[in-house]
């Protein structure tokens, strides 16, 4: 029986590919046995246990930005975070560690090194993180999402995605868009702006979008609008008289397959996850990237848009009237939306998750 243990988390750019190649793993070899590791604030905690897998817990080690007294003890922190992990590595007999990145993986890849048990990462982003950077001097496999990722000896498989995506990308979004729009309340024959800055929302796509709708409606462009849990408050649907077309703001949403399914085009920002998912599915996507950090949502978004399958607009030149001006020629015009779609699948072609699981378990077996 493989031993596989799993590290990542903090956001859900860690966890979700974590759970992607978990469930592959399980489908690829129904006994292998599965632990994963993260740190008790992060979104793992909640995440991955509601997956249907063990979580184990070490202690988060951030990295000071600034020098003091924070940056003099993670040394010490580190080497107690590496302690437990070794434990953990050994409890589990684990056979290949797979790292997604976060405060959590340094600990666990000094842990697997020290040990000799050989690790597979894998980068979310265009641009890495410490931890994977430091890991790819030693790392066994190291896999990205993007292709360019500045690591040593990397090699582009994709973004692992959960199997709801996966299953959208192979049935085809038509498949399923009378359902979707069936269950959000969306009409048959009018196209479908899909908004979506993150589980948190994002304000500048928030803000533009609600100085565009009456205009867009009046242009029969259906809304549906995922604000973030922190700004909708009651926000009201409105319908235009005029052409019928309607704005369906929500919350939050777990279906985001279905979403994809209903819309015609997205308006979102360029994190890993939604560049790569809405690729995977050949949903167009207009991209904002997010102006701060070190710059790889743009990077992100790049591959994209070099292959004319995404449109980039930048923060600060984001209102409701750019946004007007993009969407209206865009999502009119079918035979465009089809080319950026088949386009943005050329780039991230489906079934990253196998790939993924299928290396992990070579490495494991090597």
């Amino acid at each position: 029986m493989v031993s596989v243990v799993l590290a990542g988390g903090g956001t859900a750019g860690h966890t979700s590919p974590l759970i992607a190649t978990a469930e592959q793993l399980r489908r690829l070899d129904p006994h292998v046995s599965l632990l994963c590791v993260g740190t008790p604030k992060g979104l793992e905690k909640r995440v991955i246990p509601e997956a249907g897998l063990e979580l184990r817990l070490i202690p988060a080690v951030p990295l000071p930005r600034k020098p003091g007294r924070a940056l003099l003890s993670v040394p010490g922190r580190l080497l107690g975070a590496v302690r437990q992990a070794r434990a953990l590595l050994h409890e589990a007999h684990a056979d290949v560690v797979v790292g997604f990145g976060g405060y959590v993986s340094m600990p666990v890849y000094l842990a697997a090194w020290s040990a000799r048990i050989p690790v597979v990462l894998h980068e979310q982003n265009a641009l890495p993180g410490v931890a994977n950077r430091v890991a790819s001097h030693f790392a066994a496999a190291v896999l990205t999402s993007f292709p360019d990722t500045p690591l040593r000896s990397a090699r582009q498989v994709g973004l692992p995605v959960r199997a709801a995506i996966a299953g959208l990308a192979e049935q085809g979004r038509a498949s399923l868009r009378a359902r979707a729009r069936e269950h959000f309340g969306l009409r048959s024959d009018q196209p479908v702006l899909l908004v979506s800055g993150g589980s948190s929302g994002a304000r500048s796509l928030n803000t533009a979008t609600c100085e565009a709708r009456d205009e867009l409606l009046a242009h029969g462009i259906q809304i549906l609008h995922v604000l973030g849990l922190k700004n909708f408050h009651d926000d009201p649907a409105v319908t235009d008289p005029a052409t019928g077309a309607g704005y369906h703001p929500l919350g939050y949403l777990d279906e985001m397959d279905l979403a994809y399914a209903a819309a015609d085009l997205m308006l979102a920002r360029s994190g890993a996850g939604t560049v790569v998912e809405t690729a995977v599915v050949g949903l167009p996507a207009i991209l904002v990237p997010l102006p701060i950090g070190n710059g790889e949502q743009a990077r992100n978004a790049r591959p994209l848009v070099e292959a004319q399958a995404g449109i980039v607009v930048e923060d600060r030149e984001l209102t409701g009237r750019r946004l007007v001006t993009e969407v209206v020629p865009l999502i009119t015009d079918a035979a465009r939306l089809q080319a950026m779609g088949a386009a943005a699948q050329r780039v991230m072609p489906p079934g990253a998750a196998q790939r993924v699981a299928r290396i992990v378990v070579e490495e494991a077996r090597r």
